[in-house]
């Protein structure tokens, strides 16, 4: 979105398209996640952008290789994302697992007992939205839950506590389930969440009753739940589900076929680099390429 604001704002003519029925690719699960909302503003945002500088966004639409050849384009930005990284362990298939896509998209009841494995800024999103998605009500995907997060972290909207503070204690609501994260990596739980959130986030899910577990290695999935293993000791959690947080893999795929047919291509975001996906660092690479082009 940012690669084609810009090369519309520079002269081009562009042609924006997405498989999804809507724009914005990952925002749309950023913005389900309590205390994220504020995606929502990004979209609205970059939707009144596109149609100012006159981007012709095609939706629904898978692109191929051949489409692309077919238009004659000059150039052609990859963006395509990442895929999930499927889970290699006995059981990976087992109709217990499911995808944070899926969750994220409420494309599936997640049960009230869920292991998540991994414990990255996707694996604590994905705890926080089931810690606030009650059954079987899916939350508005499109609600700024502003006064939810006052109540929550105490904040007087009234100014009439000193500091505008209501309380010492953040006043977290009963969890509607009882949710294990999980990570094979000994260090710290959520290690590599931004320096000035990471609390928040490790605060909230404390205070929720997460059991965050380090140090764990998994055996298998069946009937009965996920087996791993912990500080030496085999364990059987009873989960419902187990979703799927265990990095990504960037998809690529157009970028072979498209130079086999000798067209000029850029990769970025997580197209180019699935590591570490960061919202800031994919609009400023998309706005510096656009400007190079």
């Amino acid at each position: 979105m940012a690669a084609a604001c810009t090369l519309a704002k520079r002269g081009h003519s562009v042609v924006l398209f997405d498989q999804a029925d809507q724009i914005g690719g990952q925002f749309n699960l950023a913005k389900r996640i309590p205390g994220k909302e504020e995606f929502i503003e990004t979209l609205r945002y970059f939707e009144k952008q596109l149609e100012l500088h006159r981007v012709t966004v095609r939706l629904s639409t898978r692109v191929t290789a051949e489409l692309l050849a077919g238009q004659s384009f000059d150039e052609v930005v990859l963006a395509t994302g990442v895929n999930p990284r499927l889970l290699d362990i006995e059981g990976s298939t087992h109709s217990k697992v499911v995808s944070y896509v899926d969750v994220l998209q409420s494309k599936v009841s997640v049960g009230s007992k869920v292991a998540v494995i991994g414990a990255g800024g996707i694996g604590f999103d994905v705890s926080e939205f089931l810690l606030h998605e009650s059954v079987p009500n899916i939350p508005d995907p499109d609600a700024q839950n502003i006064v939810d997060f006052f109540k929550t972290w105490g904040v007087d909207t009234q100014l009439k506590r000193r500091g505008g503070v209501e309380g010492l204690r953040p006043n977290f609501a009963n969890a509607s389930r009882e949710i294990w994260l999980l990570q094979r990596k000994k260090n710290k739980m959520g290690g590599s969440l931004g320096k000035t959130t990471g609390w928040i986030h490790r605060t909230s899910l404390k205070g929720h009753g997460v059991h965050m577990w380090s140090g764990v290695s998994y055996e298998k999935i069946d009937d009965r739940g996920l087996h791993i293993v912990k500080d030496g000791q085999s364990v059987v959690l009873d989960v419902d589900h187990v979703v799927v947080c265990a990095g990504q893999e960037s998809n690529a795929s157009l970028r072979a076929p498209l130079d086999a047919l000798g067209i000029r291509t850029h990769l970025i975001g997580g197209a180019e680099l699935a590591a570490e996906l960061d919202a800031k660092r994919a609009i400023d690479q998309g706005t510096r390429l656009a400007i190079s082009i």
